[in-house]
């Protein structure tokens, strides 16, 4: 997995031309947000990845920070709390004094898209940053896709077949590559979405996290 792209993409990066045009329309009436490809936030010596699908257009897009900013990072910044991945104050704009650990947070996509649907190539534009993070986490041992976009995202940054591993809410799947293991743990996205019609709720999403902690704890 290792290569000599950088684990985050560059703020000017031009890879995903519709992307880019997105991008260009929001400053234009948002110029005070952040607007680019939003970098991962965590621990450099993290065991956990959490890979989310792309910023949100209000979120992440807006305050420069994967997952702050709406409903969906309110939910997973809890979930963190709880399971005692995180210390500090969480603020949904990204003013406090937060601090992840043993976990990073990254997407697959660095880039808002329309729609909050990235499309196939732009996700395969990305990957190589999302390789990269892999390769510049020297403890990483577990990773947890919020939804199916960024498991199979995954699946595909270990060049393995998708149809092998299937996407299901609190699946496990053991991936190796270059005699590295890792434990990939699949939850359903956070989104507000389906929090708020109960596809997932925070016991389900309690199960998953239980069932990530259990699984570094004994590591």
């Amino acid at each position: 997995m290792r290569n000599k792209t950088p684990p985050e993409a560059p703020y000017n990066c031009t890879m995903c031309p519709r992307l880019v045009a997105y991008l260009d329309d929001i400053r234009k009436d948002q110029p005070d947000w952040h607007n680019g490809p939003v970098d991962s936030f965590g621990d450099e010596n993290a065991r956990l990845l959490i890979v989310g699908m792309a910023p949100g257009r209000g979120g992440a897009n807006r305050t420069g920070r994967p997952f702050t900013g709406d409903g969906a990072g309110d939910y997973l910044y809890r979930a963190l709390d709880k399971h005692g991945f995180s210390e500090g104050t969480f603020d949904k704009d990204g003013h406090d004094d937060l601090r992840l650990i043993d976990c990073m947070i990254t997407n697959a996509v660095r880039c808002v898209p329309p729609q909050n649907k990235p499309t196939g190539g732009e996700a395969a534009n990305c990957r190589p940053f999302l390789v990269s993070r892999m390769a510049h986490l020297p403890r990483l041992g577990a990773l947890l896709a919020l939804g199916k976009i960024a498991h199979d995202n995954v699946i595909s940054t270990f060049g393995l077949h998708r149809a092998a591993y299937p996407f299901a809410h609190n699946a496990v799947h053991e991936l190796e590559i270059d005699g590295r293991s890792l434990r990939l743990f699949d939850s359903y996205h956070c989104s507000r979405y389906n929090t708020n019609t109960r596809r997932l709720t925070e016991p389900m999403f309690d199960d998953v996290f239980l069932a990530v902690r259990g699984y570094l704890d004994r590591s």
